[in-house]
């Protein structure tokens, strides 16, 4: 997909990149709000997410404000541990 098919689809969608809300395939997109649920897309990228997907999160939300959340975000423990080595 070009880059003009992903900024239609930004548009449409307000909040994700496409290179992004492929990680929330099972949620409605236009429901998604960063402030709202901010949370849930940390712990969905740290998860799961690419490079290129954290890169995304880490230029829209600090790494001093994830890694003061970690301890709520619903983790694996493998990756939990990760990201608090990373975070340090």
């Amino acid at each position: 997909m070009n880059n003009a098919s992903q900024i239609i689809l930004y548009n449409i969608f307000m909040t994700l990149p496409l290179f992004v809300a492929q990680y929330f395939w099972g949620d409605n997109l236009q429901e998604i709000n960063l402030e709202k649920h901010a949370k849930y897309i940390a712990q969905t990228l740290l998860e799961r997410g690419d490079t290129e997907a954290l890169n995304w999160l880490f230029s829209v939300f600090p790494k001093q404000v994830i890694k003061k959340n970690l301890p709520d975000l619903k983790m694996s423990k493998k990756s939990t541990h990760f990201w608090k080595i990373y975070l340090s």
